[in-house]
């Protein structure tokens, strides 16, 4: 007994259980990669937007540094270490992020609104950030950027920029990036388990029915939503793939009927001969008579499973490496003639119209033979439901790049309904099988058009029934194909 899936969810999960899935599911786990894929952009993103930040910021602040420098330093031309003390001591008292300091070569402060620099910033000329403030303790909450000159004597001139504004917009940055990232992984979290429990759902109720389908119920479809989304074609590949076992299933148990209402009736005469000639006493010749008797019982199942065999083998392709270029019409013109004499003893009137020159890529015994099922079919079916003679016609002719060929007769044909399902084997619309025939004829006939890549279609020929079949033309005829659209049947 075949086990059914266990990884689907059931109505009677936990919900520990149904989240352990859900987990496990390839949309979680795509959007999970997403997710971390996108977080690491916009990481990178915001990243690169703070640093391009704080290095315009940074750009600024010596920007301005170099302004104050350049004004100091004219003052300083102008009246010496006098003025630039003087204008210094100025410039401390008003507002604003500008720092100045002058100090003494032994670190003693001149003028200048800075308490306190590190004694190593004042000892090095040029530029360097580093904190400041009143006092020591007063430095640890405030830094800047500053650049040291060394004046005549010994003097230390420093010039800084507060970095207060920068360090406040880092910080909104940090801010920003935290919320952004917390953000953006919570949204995906969701938003992938939104994604996965849909597409779980969707999962389940295939499964479903599929486990439905594995039990017994072969009419059973997977859900399609209609949106064309990968499982909308998944579910709709598979429903084309069970109707098509259900149609091979249905076929299977018309030819295990058929076979048992063909088979048992010549099994059971053979069998019955056979015995009645072992109880009965019998002469030579009267042996002889039962023993041709039973071997003709016996020909007759070997011709049903040799055409059995015969349409496996079409079916199968096996065939198809036995192809040349033949005359389809002279092929009607010659099965036609072995039918002819027939024909004519049935009482029936055989005509052929033929185009010379309808060549197709074919196994010539195979469209022998299915030209001589048609003419055995026509025979054994065609005759007029009021009697009288009866009809036979054969045309091969040419048309929109086709090799057609169409077999009608004059009987009572075959209703629209039940022409698709003559085509299949051992079928037969005589239910009471009284009279000859194994119901394989027409389905050998399709085998071997779809062998040749062609159609076959049952029309109605007003009265009769009329076979047209449809070949490719072989490769070479193929440009004179728009010869005469048609020959008249007559």
């Amino acid at each position: 007994m075949n086990r059914l899936p266990t990884d689907a969810l059931t109505p009677s999960e936990t919900g520990a259980a149904r989240f352990q899935k859900l987990f496990r599911t390839t949309a979680f786990k795509l959007s999970l990669a997403y997710l971390a894929i996108f977080t690491l952009c916009a990481f990178l993103a915001l990243g690169y937007v703070a640093w391009n930040a704080r290095a315009v910021l940074d750009d600024q602040i010596v920007s301005t540094i170099d302004a104050e420098i350049n004004g100091l330093s004219e003052q300083y031309n102008t009246g010496g270490l006098r003025r630039l003390i003087t204008v210094v001591e100025r410039r401390s008292r008003e507002p604003g992020a500008s720092l100045y300091l002058v100090t003494t070569a032994g670190g003693d402060h001149v003028v200048g609104n800075v308490g306190y620099v590190p004694a190593a910033i004042l000892a090095t000329p040029g530029q360097s950030e580093t904190r400041y403030g009143r006092n020591d303790s007063d430095a640890e909450a405030h830094r800047a950027i500053v650049r040291v000159f060394t004046l005549p004597g010994g003097f230390r001139l420093l010039v800084g920029r507060d970095t207060e504004e920068r360090d406040r917009l880092r910080a909104v940055i940090g801010r920003a990036f935290g919320t952004s990232v917390a953000a953006i992984i919570v949204l995906g979290v969701i938003g992938g388990w939104l994604a996965a429990s849909r597409v779980l759902r969707r999962v389940d109720a295939m499964t479903q029915t599929t486990r439905a389908i594995m039990a017994g119920d072969l009419d059973g479809r997977l859900h399609v939503a209609g949106n064309g989304d990968e499982l909308d074609r998944l579910a709709s590949s598979l429903n084309l793939m069970l109707e098509r076992i259900g149609e091979l299933m249905r076929g299977m148990r018309e030819v295990s009927d058929n076979i048992a209402h063909d088979l048992k009736t010549p099994l059971t005469r053979l069998r019955n001969r056979a015995d009645e000639a072992l109880r009965r006493p019998s002469t030579p010749d009267e042996l002889r008579a039962a023993l041709e008797a039973v071997i003709e019982e016996g020909d007759g199942l070997i011709r049903i499973f040799n055409a059995l065999l015969m349409i496996a083998r079409l079916e199968a392709g096996s065939a198809s490496e036995i192809m040349a270029p033949h005359d389809l019409g002279a092929a009607a013109r010659g099965v036609a003639e072995l039918y002819e004499a027939l024909a004519e003893d049935q009482g029936f009137t055989l005509e052929v119209s033929a185009e010379d020159g309808v060549v197709v890529e074919a196994n010539r015994e195979l469209i022998g033979q299915a030209l001589a099922n048609l003419l055995d079919n026509a025979l054994k079916y065609g005759a007029p439901p009021g009697g009288g003679p009866g009809r036979i016609t054969v045309a091969v002719w040419r048309e929109s790049g086709l090799a057609r060929l169409a077999v009608s007769d004059s009987g009572p044909g075959i209703p629209e309904g039940a022409r698709a399902h003559v085509l299949a084997r051992f079928v037969r619309l005589e239910q009471s099988r009284s009279q000859p025939g194994l119901g394989v004829g027409l389905s050998l006939v399709n085998a071997v058009v779809r062998l040749h890549r062609g159609t076959l279609h049952l029309r109605d020929n007003g009265p009769g029934l009329r076979v047209e079949v449809s070949l490719p033309l072989a490769q070479g005829d193929a440009a004179g194909a728009a010869g005469p659209a048609r020959v008249g049947l007559g």
